[in-house]
């Protein structure tokens, strides 16, 4: 039975990704050595981190004036790096989720944090309206995709000051303008690879702005000096995750870019999010305008709830795979990231529609 995965990280990969893996693994660039064993200082790496770097810019238009890096620690260590680098007096955050709430905690270890904007009186099911970004604050900090609650920012911010984004969970999905943005991070193992690699995306001018004196791993400065040939190679890199990320986003090229990789998103969103209003079993948690293009988060409608379990025993045996929603909010979330084919989302919906009609009374 083929499994269709909807894990919400890590999460499914292109096929030829983990086809060139494997190839790498026994034998890198023709070397006779495995992509495990090799020196990161060999020529062969070398350009593979070369090529990666030039993907992501070609891919998002990155202009010349920001900087890109492969570090590890997942994005949740950037949430300690970001104001350790930049805040000097205040920062700002707008609360979307359980991510946001977290990245925010680490900020007050390193000055004043203002939550502008919380949804979370309403279990973090929509996104803030409305809210005012103080002027008076370093940078203001958004999570655009929320994997738990499945909500998304689904613009990019107009800011009066440097924004800086968590984009696990939604980059490359769709078309960002970069130089909107003062910095963008995120773990990669949503869209761009497996777990291991974190990428920032910063504008230089802010590496090597902080005014504390910092850890040589903390300092973005260490990871992108300008007088060096070898960039995020300060250490050792995860060498294996940086090579998938590197043939994922090959993919994606293939694919036609990102702005095709939207088209083909929004189409598998669409049918999803259309048979989960129109089926009578489920009914969807996120606010409609807010809901996300890469986690869709669904439950049983009023009058069904006793039919959870069965439902998720029938989807398993129909070969769902990663299905059931975060203990926060229950339920169901499928995880539609950009390697997830639209044949999967209509074995979901498919799936939804028999289980509907054994049940209509």
């Amino acid at each position: 039975m083929k499994k269709h995965n909807f894990n919400a990280g890590p999460c499914v990969l292109p096929r030829e990704a983990v086809e060139s893996a494997i190839e790498a693994i026994r034998d890198f660039d023709n070397t006779g050595i495995g992509l495990l064993e090799i020196s990161h200082r060999t020529p062969g790496w070398e350009r593979i981190m070369a090529e990666t770097e030039q993907l992501w810019r070609d891919l998002l238009n990155i202009p010349d004036d920001y900087a890109v890096m492969f570090l590890g620690g997942g994005a949740s260590t950037q949430f300690f790096e970001v104001p350790a680098n930049l805040l000097k007096k205040k920062a700002a955050y707008l609360q979307t989720g359980v991510w946001a709430k977290k990245a925010a905690k680490e900020a007050k270890f390193y000055g004043e944090v203002e939550i502008v904007a919380s949804s979370e009186d309403k279990n973090y099911t929509y996104i803030p309206k409305g809210y005012k970004i103080p002027t008076d604050a370093d940078y203001f900090h958004i999570t655009t995709n929320n994997t738990i609650y499945g909500t998304e920012i689904h613009e990019d911010i107009d800011s009066p000051i440097t924004l800086v984004a968590d984009m696990s969970s939604d980059i490359m999905s769709r078309p960002v303008d970069v130089k909107k943005y003062g910095m963008i991070y995120g773990g990669a193992q949503k869209n761009v690879g497996p777990a291991g690699v974190t990428f920032v995306i910063i504008r230089k001018d802010l590496i090597g702005s902080s005014e504390r004196p910092l850890q040589t791993m903390v300092n973005y400065a260490t990871h992108y000096p300008e007088e060096a040939r070898n960039h995020s190679m300060f250490n050792t890199p995860p060498v294996l995750p940086i090579f998938v990320m590197h043939e994922t986003l090959k993919w994606v090229k293939a694919q036609g870019g990102v702005e095709a990789m939207y088209k083909i998103n929004k189409k598998k969103a669409e049918t999803l999010y259309n048979e989960i209003d129109r089926n009578s079993m489920f009914v969807g948690t996120a606010v409609k305008e807010d809901r996300s293009m890469m986690n869709v988060c669904f439950v049983m409608a009023p009058g069904h709830e006793d039919l959870e379990a069965e439902f998720m025993a029938f989807a398993k045996e129909k070969g769902m795979v990663g299905i059931k929603g975060h203990r926060s909010v229950g339920g169901f979330r499928a995880s539609i990231y950009n390697a997830c084919p639209q044949e999967s989302v209509d074995a979901l919906v498919a799936c939804m529609q028999e289980f509907e009609k054994n049940h209509k009374k």
